[in-house]
């Protein structure tokens, strides 16, 4: 039997199915769904969004008084409280005079070095990048005014500073910058 014989009919049956004519089959799936929501739930959603992008217009406000922030009622009026300034002034209190040794130690506190290290036989005191040395001066802004403060020494736990003939000593505190 010679297989080459029968390959026309194999490839024609291959080709016109087995069964010529038939209508094709189902497999016994369902089509697809649609994507696209039903006609109800459409509705709803149209419904929603035209309630929230209604816009209502404000009343108008000709008749409303509103209070004028740049003339107030009896804004040139004298009050009660400018008639008598020499009362308030000496209500207050004396002023506060500060003295060299106030105001160094009012400074201090804010003066926070993150460390110290030795380079050869000189200690010097570390605030960030920055390295003084015994004898450098430190300008501090306290109040609106400048103060020149001089860094007298340092030892291992602490340093001493200098306003003016008044001095001061605080530790060292490392990594407890606010």
């Amino acid at each position: 039997m010679n297989p080459r014989r029968y390959l026309p009919l194999v490839l024609l049956a291959l080709a016109f199915g087995s069964e010529a004519g038939a209508a094709p089959k189902s497999h016994g799936r369902k089509p697809p769904e649609s994507d696209i929501a039903s006609k109800e739930t459409r509705d709803k959603a149209i419904e929603l969004a035209q309630t929230l992008a209604k816009v209502e217009t404000p009343s108008s406000l000709a008749d409303v008084q509103l209070p004028k922030p740049f003339n107030p009622p009896g804004f040139g009026l004298a009050s009660a409280d400018e008639a008598h300034p020499a009362s308030e002034a000496a209500s207050a209190g004396p002023a506060k005079a500060f003295g060299d040794k106030e105001i160094l130690a009012a400074i201090a506190p804010r003066i926070l070095p993150t460390g110290t290290f030795t380079m050869g036989s000189e200690r010097l005191l570390m605030f960030g990048k920055k390295k003084l040395k015994a004898g450098d001066h430190l300008t501090v802004n306290f109040e609106g005014q400048d103060y020149t403060l001089e860094l007298v020494a340092i030892d291992r736990t602490n340093f001493t500073l200098r306003l003016s003939h008044e001095e001061i000593t605080r530790p060292i505190k490392p990594g407890k910058n606010p």
